[in-house]
Formats: C-alpha cells, sequence, structure tokens
C-alpha cells in the first residue's frame, strides 16, 4: 500500500490538517462541557494531543535552529 502526503516546505507549516484539529477540538470541548467520552474517542484525543505537542516541538527546534543559522 503506498499512501502519498503533501509535505509542507518548511517544518514552519507542519500543524494539524484542519479537518483533524476540528476533530480534536470538538472531543475536547465536548470533555470540558463534561461529556462523558468513550475509551476510543478518549484514546483518539489523547493521540491527536500527542501529534499536535509533537508538531509544536518541530516547529519550535525548526525556529530555533534557523534563528542560529542567522547568527
Amino acid at each position: 500500500m503506498l499512501i502519498e502526503v503533501d509535505m509542507p516546505e518548511t517544518l514552519e507549516a507542519l500543524r494539524l490538517p484542519p479537518g483533524v484539529n476540528q476533530r480534536l477540538q470538538n472531543l475536547l470541548d465536548r470533555q470540558d462541557r463534561g461529556d462523558n467520552l468513550s475509551a476510543e474517542e478518549r484514546l483518539e484525543a489523547e493521540g491527536l494531543v500527542d501529534l499536535a505537542e509533537l508538531l509544536s516541538l518541530l516547529r519550535l527546534r525548526a525556529r530555533r535552529i534557523a534563528q542560529e543559522a542567522e547568527g
């Protein structure tokens, strides 16, 4: 199986796709309102939060490397 993925030109552009980010926000909003998420939804939310955090760390690292390269 081959999956094609559009890669951003810079690490600064690495973000959750809008639909995925909207799904995460929906799950977090439901949780904040006190709605019970199913076990599957909790796992989904945890995985998406982990992915969002990883992308943030990559953006920060890319920014720091770019700043160090500029001098």
